[in-house]
């Protein structure tokens, strides 16, 4: 199938123009992830036509969404959870190159349109929204002398924002030393930018390079998590599993609580002893031993459980708890 069919989508009338106002941010929310659900339903039966939801939903996200308190963080963390669910369909719908060309140009014009960049994360992946290597480079031919002269400017302030578009078309295109050529321009060096570059190398075959691009991107306000998470990703690739954990390994460990930080780094090196990661682990955050109490104990390190509750508090909680678990299989403990 080529082109969408004509369908009585249900979300279009709950996002008019200035459909919320100023305190419905948590009905908007909802309205949203109703509206991707409607999408997701309508794209298992036909891809095109969801893609055709996908981006008139886009096109009237400021619209409708502009008067509506975005303080709190949550209606801008729902939009992106959206874009995340959306932005795949869109690419991979097996469009005709007519119908992909009007999206395109009306997804333009939303992200011209958008008042607080909602759609930025469309425009990062901008060249894979073209659907090909040669739409792509036509965009890229488009876009580039634009940023090129906005970032040899040497009065500062001067912003485009089509740089990431133009950034992802590049790259989807393969012209690789382009964009590393034009990266270079950029006088405050960002890693929403040199992240391209980072791909571009990795697609060149220069792993270790990319590693050295990557971390040539710190800086202030850079941020370094997601360089690390980069740089290890890259590593782990080349079957570097040791450098990978020594530099990187623990540095990128997230969780909502310490004991998913552990997991965290479990899963991804299944190979390291797991009484070593957690005390290494242990090692990144001196004077709060305590707080991993609970991960010591499921890993059935009594004696260290029992050492790191004393070195450091522990949440009464826990220690509760643990007591009842294991009053009668190891009342020592």
């Amino acid at each position: 199938m080529s082109k969408p069919e004509k369908y009585k989508w249900t979300f279009p009338a709950r996002f008019r123009t200035g459909a919320y106002s100023w305190k419905a941010s948590r009905l908007a929310c909802q309205r949203l992830r109703e509206a991707v659900s409607e999408i997701k339903k309508v794209t298992k039966k036909d891809p095109v036509l969801g893609a055709e939801g996908a981006v008139r939903l886009m096109e009237k996200l400021w619209p409708a969404l502009e008067h509506v308190d975005s303080s709190s963080g949550a209606l801008g963390s729902a939009v992106n959870k959206a874009l995340d669910a959306l932005i795949p369909i869109i690419i991979k719908a097996p469009a005709d190159d007519k119908t992909r060309n009007q999206w395109l140009d009306r997804l333009w014009q939303a992200m011209a349109d958008d008042g607080v960049d909602y759609l930025s994360p469309v425009g990062d992946r901008w060249g894979e929204i073209c659907g090909s290597a040669e739409v792509a480079g036509r965009w890229a031919d488009e876009l580039v002398s634009t940023l090129r002269s906005c970032w040899s400017d040497p009065n500062p302030g001067r912003y485009f924002h089509g740089a990431t578009a133009c950034l992802s078309c590049l790259l989807v295109a393969g012209r690789y030393q382009e964009l590393l050529e034009l990266l270079e321009l950029e006088r405050h060096p960002m890693w929403h930018y040199r992240r391209y570059g980072v791909e571009a190398l990795l697609a060149m075959g220069k792993k270790a390079e990319a590693v050295q691009y990557a971390e040539a991107s710190r800086g202030l306000n850079q941020p370094d998590a997601v360089i690390d998470q980069a740089c290890e990703e890259i590593l782990i690739s080349c079957g570097l599993h040791e450098e990978a954990y020594r530099r990187y390994g623990l540095s990128v460990a997230v969780g909502n609580s310490y004991i998913a930080r552990f997991r965290a780094v479990a899963k991804r090196y299944p190979e390291k002893d797991k009484a070593q990661i957690l005390s290494d682990l242990i090692a990144t955050t001196p004077g709060e031993e305590g707080k991993w109490f609970a991960t010591a104990k499921e890993l059935k390190l009594f004696d260290l459980a029992l050492e790191l509750a004393n070195r450091s508090p522990c949440d009464p909680k826990t220690l509760t708890r643990a007591a009842r678990d294991f009053l009668d299989t190891k009342p020592a403990f």
